[in-house]
């Protein structure tokens, strides 16, 4: 058997053995417990694959709304954005898994194409995501969050392999 039929006997035992290769794992989260459990989640699935994980914070409708009006403060809503960025970055960093981090707006008052589910999808185009780790947080009030909102389009129209936490 020369070098090159070696390597293909390798590859293909390699795809048997672990039909799933991930080099990039996407998670949205909003600062709830729930998207905190989705990181863990996230970083196991990305420690487990030796891959990197990308975290997008997605900023809900109210805050979106506020920012807009000039109810809400936009330093203070960074402000709290990067402090939670910051402990999603400390729960990566405890395993050893490399981590980067971005904030997007879920929603848009001049876009109505602007959807928390299709800026989780665009996102993980941008940063080659080829596994999700969504939260799906529980129903507390007749209208969804955020996350939901997300983890309902995600799971409909992701290409990619999408786990709902």
């Amino acid at each position: 058997m020369n070098a090159n039929e070696q390597g293909g006997a390798q590859d293909a035992q390699t795809a048997a053995g672990d039909p799933l290769s991930v080099e990039r794992v996407l998670v949205p989260v909003d600062g709830s417990d729930e998207s905190t459990e989705a990181v863990e989640y996230a970083v196991a699935i990305a420690d487990r694959y030796d891959a990197a994980v990308s975290a997008v914070y997605v900023v809900g409708e109210d805050v979106v709304r506020g920012l807009e009006s000039g109810e809400i403060d936009e330093d203070d809503v960074a402000e709290n954005n990067r402090a939670y960025l910051e402990t999603v970055a400390e729960i990566a960093a405890e395993s050893g898994v490399p981590i980067d981090t971005t904030i997007a707006f879920g929603f848009s008052t001049r876009r109505k194409t602007r959807h928390p589910g299709s800026v989780v999808l665009d996102v993980a185009e941008e940063v080659d995501a080829d596994f999700l780790v969504i939260p799906r947080e529980s129903h507390t009030d007749d209208e969804p969050d955020v996350l939901e909102k997300a983890a309902e389009y995600t799971l409909l129209y992701a290409s990619q392999p999408v786990l709902s936490v």
